[in-house]
């Protein structure tokens, strides 16, 4: 994927875009609802505390109120309980909201990511990829478990404090009020600086966990070329740059922190001061509503304390809501993404059980990441069905091309693919694609065991299937003499097993599905003699009956075949069986023959 350099603004159609996202919350409405409720109510009877401090402290001076000092005491015991009750159900509505409503969003992330077209990851970074499913996605669950919450409970409490402080002293409150302006500037300004660095230090951290992962999955290549200490610095240089980022990102927290907490002491101390001159002025006064006590003040420096944290939150969460709004739209970019079946023409045409008569009429096909340089060009072949045939030629030729298109992971430039006499894209692409078997150079299994590797093939099948088509594959000798036989663990990518083991699982896999066009991708060139013997006996017994395509460089795995087809520059140049090709005089394939079988 290309690096999107752009940075996230607060805008009002950013919003609305990553208001979109709350579309995973509908489900859950009624708690999110209940959990609003509940968060208002929570958050009104946090706003009675001081003013019944405010009170006692009044009464403790013997100014006249209706309560005493233990029936007040009996309340606050009381609000307690109840602001306890209605905090508890807060926090476990928001918690249902926000892990369930995540774990939709990763679910609906992950199956949008599989559906999308092979071009899309031809484009993108893994790493990235992975960046996206666990720190944005985990950006958005704390927007849904805990910033939005709180962000709405500080406005709450801003509006109530403010309404209180009016309620209590005009004055008063209009000499608090005029710090406002400036604090809420300051915090725009500051809030704009550290969304930039939040954004940039997010991009290198998934620059880094690219590297990361890059490493390990070629971990092979970098021990076999000594390349250790290559990557250490590599990734340390990475790490290096997250951290000067990370530090400017904490300079401008950290300077954003001080001028909040400086202006917000500052006016502090000064209504602390003004408020302390009117009860001077109202002492000796004798009790009434207008006078202005001990503990009003207390009660208003305690409303103008709890008002300035929540100013304080507000700003610190209007920076961690503009980081939701930058996830919300990385992870939308990928929901909004047109996956392969929306990217082609719709069609309901089952495809059912083809016979496999495969025509190339004049394909002319370039890689969409490199559309300047045509891959194939003009190619026109038959294959008919039940047919052996193998393409080969020198590397770039365009032979694992065919394959590509023939799945469909990409579309031609010009020219049209038939089978069975019926264009390729005329069929509903997962029936079509569900009548091929692939058995690839570089097998890749999957972490489980070999029974779950063999019936990824076809999930549905009975035990009785999956051994026998482990026979078939020459599979099922050394099966059994694992201690836990199709239990056993093939470790990540099939690591505990051999070479010769892991095609033969491919096989097996293949002869599972029982494809009616087999696709064999160098499938024994990087075996040992005595391996490619066994793998060979098995891939006879799988072609056995199948149109099947075979992609070669040793010539010998395809003596055997109808007809081999030789690309040159994207061209077929040659065609006919091994004999005849080898008969030929200053030909390709001749040519390739004499070097690997040093014919005379």
């Amino acid at each position: 994927m290309e690096k999107d350099n752009t940075k996230p603004k607060l805008s009002r159609e950013s919003l609305r875009e990553a208001l979109k996202i709350l579309e995973f919350v509908r489900p859950y409405r009624w708690q999110f609802v209940f959990g609003l409720l509940l968060l208002f109510l929570s958050s009104g009877i946090f706003m009675v505390f001081p003013y019944i401090i405010g009170k006692m402290l009044d009464v403790a001076q013997g100014v006249a109120v209706s309560f005493d000092l233990g029936s007040m005491g009996l309340w606050l015991i009381g609000i307690l309980i109840v602001q306890g009750i209605f905090s508890y159900l807060r926090v476990m509505m928001f918690a249902i909201v926000s892990e369930k409503g995540t774990a939709d969003v990763r679910k609906a992330l992950y199956q949008r990511l599989i559906s999308l077209p092979i071009v899309f990851f031809e484009k993108s970074r893994v790493g990235e990829l992975v960046s996206r499913l666990t720190n944005d996605v985990e950006k958005l669950y704390n927007t849904f478990y805990f910033i939005l919450a709180e962000f709405i409970r500080q406005v709450i409490i801003l509006i109530v404090g403010i309404a209180m402080l009016v309620w209590m002293s005009a004055k008063l409150a209009g000499v608090m009020l005029l710090s406002f302006p400036l604090i809420v500037i300051g915090a725009m300004i500051f809030g704009r600086w550290v969304r930039k660095l939040s954004r940039r230090r997010q991009e290198i951290l998934g620059e880094t966990n690219t590297i990361l992962d890059e490493t390990l999955q070629s971990i092979h290549a970098v021990k076999a070329f000594t390349n250790e200490t290559f990557e250490r610095l590599r990734y340390g240089r990475s790490n290096d740059e997250v951290v000067k980022v990370s530090m400017q990102y904490a300079r401008g927290r950290a300077v954003f922190a001080v001028f909040i907490i400086t202006m917000l002491f500052g006016a502090l101390f000064f209504v602390i001061g003004y408020g302390m001159y009117m009860v001077q002025a109202h002492t000796g006064l004798p009790p009434g509503p207008d006078k202005f006590t001990a503990g009003k003040l207390i009660t208003f420096v305690t409303y103008t304390a709890i008002m300035g944290a929540a100013i304080a939150g507000l700003g610190n969460f209007y920076a961690e809501l503009v980081g939701a709004v930058g996830a919300t739209e990385r992870v939308r970019e990928i929901l909004r993404s047109p996956t392969e079946f929306e990217s082609r023409p719709q069609t309901n045409h089952p495809a059912g059980r083809l016979t496999g008569d495969v025509e190339f009429r004049n394909v002319h096909f370039s890689y969409p990441t490199r559309s300047d340089v045509e891959v194939l060009k003009g190619v026109t072949l038959v294959i008919p069905s039940g047919k052996k045939v193998a393409l080969v030629g020198q590397s770039g030729a365009g032979k694992s091309t065919f394959m590509q298109l023939l799945l469909q992971f990409h579309r031609l430039d010009a020219g049209e693919i038939r089978i069975d006499g019926t264009s390729i894209y005329a069929y509903d692409l997962p029936s079509y694609r569900q009548n091929f078997a692939i058995v690839p150079q570089e097998v890749i299994l999957f972490g489980g065991t070999i029974r779950e590797n063999i019936l990824y093939g076809l999930p549905g099948a009975s035990e009785q299937q999956v051994i026998e088509a482990a026979r078939k594959a020459n599979a099922l000798e050394f099966i059994q003499k694992f201690p836990d036989g199709f239990e056993t663990v093939v470790g990540e990518r099939g690591i505990k097993l051999s070479g010769g083991q892991r095609q033969r699982i491919a096989i097996a896999r293949a002869i599972l599905r029982n494809p009616s066009i087999l696709l064999l991708d160098e499938a024994t060139s990087s075996l040992d003699a005595e391996s490619e013997k066994v793998v060979q006996e098995a891939l006879n017994n799988l072609m056995e009956g199948r149109t099947s395509i075979i992609i070669a460089h040793r010539l010998a795995t395809v003596r055997e075949v109808d007809c081999i087809y030789v690309l040159e520059g994207g061209q077929i140049v040659e065609e006919g069986t091994h004999e005849n090709l080898s008969a030929m005089e200053n030909g390709v394939y001749s040519s390739l023959a004499k070097l690997q079988f040093d014919l005379v």
